[in-house]
């Protein structure tokens, strides 16, 4: 498949096509979106992939970090035929996967527009992922998952350092890694669109990984304590009217919503292109859950490319707890 891909990108780039008419050869680089996928093993880079592919992107799986140079020319070398390419760069590349770092380095010295996306995941998901396919880990093929999960994370520690996206897969589907990525690398009415992730989430099950803003409202009266609102969720008016009915929460509100309306902006400005904001209450169920359906709506009516999710609600309902 990479071969047969190899081959499709230098027909595309045929020399015959490659002169201009003073016989000079012509390679765009500033017109070449170049997007380098990494991460680690189990963690949804084929997803990824597949969600570029379906943007129109150019995507070769399991390139080794040597030939990235050549491939990215290749796509500057097409006329506009290979205008948004993907690489998959994983441990598959065997030892050149070492040099990728310094790849990464040499395509931007060549003046190469590059975004590289990290995907990242828990161990307890990555080990539940690779038991349920029953496949071995590259870097533990006869030991245990854990280990292999763990030495790859050391391997992989710098380049998550120098990634420009980071996303946490650890409670995502592989439609809703799909759809993220889709968010993130995609356009709205032909302008670039900072995409924004609001996530709830209830602090007894940990802050999310890949959080930017991080807003801890436990201080706002609890809905988990009023009986008719405990099994419900703050998506449900009662609990909107509960949380928001308290003029701490009317102030909080005015005075965070200013602050994002601030901020947000100025992200987009620096280049920014995905800002996950995370708002946490204990359980994840009520206060959080409300507050964040807030925000979205309000950043969505200031055409922010928006997504919200719920990580706990639903946890609670089946422990039976949530505070």
């Amino acid at each position: 498949m990479l071969r047969g891909k190899l081959e499709r990108l230098y027909q595309l780039s045929d020399s015959r096509n490659l002169k201009s008419e003073q016989g000079v050869k012509v390679v765009d680089k500033k017109g070449l979106e170049l997007v380098v996928i990494t991460g680690l093993s189990g963690a949804g880079r084929t997803q990824a992939m597949q969600s570029l592919e379906d943007q129109g992107f150019f995507c070769v799986d399991n390139l080794p970090p040597t030939f990235l140079v050549k491939f990215a020319e290749l796509c500057a070398q097409s006329r506009g035929k290979v205008s948004k390419a993907a690489i998959v760069c994983d441990l598959r590349g065997g030892e050149f996967f070492s040099s990728l770092s310094e790849a990464l380095s040499n395509l931007e010295k060549e003046g190469f527009h590059l975004r590289v996306l990290f995907l990242d995941s828990s161990d307890e998901t990555l080990i539940r992922r690779y038991k349920e396919s029953r496949r071995r880990h590259p870097l533990s093929p006869r030991g245990r998952v854990l280990d292999g999960i763990q030495a790859e994370r050391l391997q992989l520690e710098e380049l998550r350092i120098r990634a420009d996206d980071i996303i946490d897969t650890s409670n995502l589907s592989s439609q809703q890694l799909r759809s993220q990525v889709a968010e993130l690398f995609g356009k709205a009415q032909g302008l670039e669109q900072m995409a924004v992730s609001v996530i709830s989430f209830g602090f007894k099950y940990g802050i999310p990984m890949d959080g930017d803003l991080v807003m801890d409202v436990r201080f706002l009266p609890n809905p988990f304590y009023v009986e008719t609102l405990r099994p419900l969720t703050g998506e449900h008016n009662l609990v909107q009217e509960y949380v928001f009915g308290n003029p701490m929460a009317q102030e909080f509100m005015e005075k965070y919503l200013s602050l994002l309306e601030y901020i947000l902006p100025n992200y987009v400005k620096e280049g920014k292109t995905h800002l996950v904001i995370g708002i946490g209450c204990t359980g994840g169920q009520h206060r959080s859950v409300a507050i964040a359906e807030r925000v979205g709506q309000f950043l969505k009516e200031r055409n922010y490319a928006i997504s919200v999710k719920h990580r706990d609600a639903l946890k609670n309902q089946k422990h039976g707890t949530a505070r």
